[in-house]
């Protein structure tokens, strides 16, 4: 949910409530201080009159300095998958919640606070987001929100249900996401919860990258994210990832352009350096970012952390000199999976973030061939009880054929491999 710069210090686009923990009717305990259910899966939607309301005034208004006067996505038909996103009356909203009672709050971020809510009509579980009149995203990108997820529809990308633009206030309701954000399994797990086996991590770093590859190759015209890190990344049944937050989206370049200039945008730690440096976005600044996620995934590091030593603080910065020495590879892997992995898939895994967090913004692999990879790597199935732990030392006795990524691979996974300090 963030829209600070990406210059900033640490990520402060995601303000984390006092940690709350309520038990749920099924004697499972849930935590609601999360911006997870913020959004969800398969993107529904369709013009709302006062959201066209809404994109008059900013057509009207001069061009915004910070989006450097470009326009964001146009307006689209309304129509997702054959379904209407719905217009919710404030009052809809306020019985969801009752009042947006503290028990349903789940979490705070760049747009405002979300809630948990359940829609008196249908008894539909929903997750609804209220602007923050004074917060640092505003009308715009609630209308870029409405009109991305509008013209979307993948299984890998959030569902909006509907939203209400009635007098000052601007709500969206997506589908409720149980399972909250990658983020709050990685990092900041709830009681009781199970770390992420490398089977799961694989399966989610797929997902994401299909969900992006949809925004990239499958959407007219292709939109760049420009938001992608770990906290945006929701989590449904059977850990299946939609990509969520769309109020920083930009539609991407065309024809002769090769990029859009804009304000810089996004989350400290997973902005792309040349954007940073120039504010020319293009689809290799999303590329950037989803290798950070991927690193988060594989190491169980954030991005960002200052709680480490000054070396190891930037997680890239961290992970680049690793990068060059294989033997170096399983000091990346989360001490949480307890050696628990299988050595060749880690070494692909890590050969493609490290293409994907290149400075050079050329010489980042295109989506397409990272969901390639990515789909081979989640279809490999590690059984933790079959093959033993990964430790200090490890010796490869059976040689693979290398991922099929175009670049990626580099032979990593073809030799006998020894990996000690």
């Amino acid at each position: 949910m963030g829209c600070f710069t990406c210059s900033g210090d640490g990520d402060t686009s995601v303000k984390k409530p006092q940690k709350k923990i309520s038990q749920t009717s099924n004697h499972h305990y849930k935590r609601v201080d999360q911006p997870q259910p913020a959004k969800q899966d398969m993107p529904v939607a369709s013009p709302f009159k006062v959201v066209k309301n809404e994109e008059a005034k900013i057509a009207n208004r001069s061009p915004s300095r910070k989006d450097g006067g470009n326009s964001n996505i146009p307006p689209s038909d309304g129509k997702t998958g054959g379904a209407k996103a719905q217009r919710f009356k404030f009052d809809q909203l306020i019985a969801a919640t009752e009042d947006f009672k503290e028990d349903y709050f789940l979490g705070e971020g760049g747009f405002g606070k979300v809630y948990k809510g359940h829609l008196v009509d249908t008894g539909e579980t929903v997750a609804i987001k209220q602007l923050d009149p004074n917060g640092c995203q505003g009308v715009r990108e609630f209308v870029v929100e409405v009109q991305t997820l509008s013209k979307a529809d993948h299984p890998n990308l959030v569902k909006l249900i509907g939203c209400c633009a009635e007098g000052d206030q601007r709500l969206l309701v997506y589908e409720y996401m149980a399972l909250g954000s990658l983020e709050d399994h990685l990092f900041d797990p709830w009681p009781n919860q199970k770390t992420l086996d490398w089977n799961i991590r694989m399966k989610i770093a797929a997902g994401a990258a299909r969900g992006l590859e949809y925004l990239h190759e499958k959407m007219k015209p292709p939109i760049i994210y420009r938001d992608l890190k770990c906290s945006n990344i929701l989590l449904g049944e059977g850990y299946n990832p939609k990509l969520s937050d769309f109020g920083l989206a930009k539609v991407g370049p065309s024809g002769d352009k090769t990029h859009v200039s804009t304000r810089v945008m996004g989350t400290y730690g997973y902005c792309a350096p040349d954007y940073a440096k120039t504010g020319q976005l293009t689809f290799k600044s999303d590329i950037y970012s989803f290798g950070v996620v991927l690193l988060e995934i594989i190491t169980g590091r954030r991005a960002i952390d200052y709680t480490k030593s000054t070396a190891e603080q930037n997680l890239v910065s961290w992970a680049r000199p690793l990068f060059k020495d294989r033997k170096k590879f399983y000091k990346m892997a989360d001490p949480a999976l307890d050696g628990h992995y299988p050595i060749r898939s880690l070494y692909q895994a890590l050969a493609i973030a490290a293409m994907c967090v290149q400075e050079l913004p050329n010489m980042r692999p295109p989506i397409v061939d990272i969901v390639s990879a990515l789909n081979y790597l989640a279809s490999l199935n590690y059984d933790p009880e079959i093959e033993p732990p990964i430790r200090k030392s490890y010796k490869s006795q059976s040689p693979q054929k290398s991922i099929t990524m175009q670049k990626a691979g580099n032979g990593y996974a073809n030799d006998t491999t020894e990996l000690e300090d």
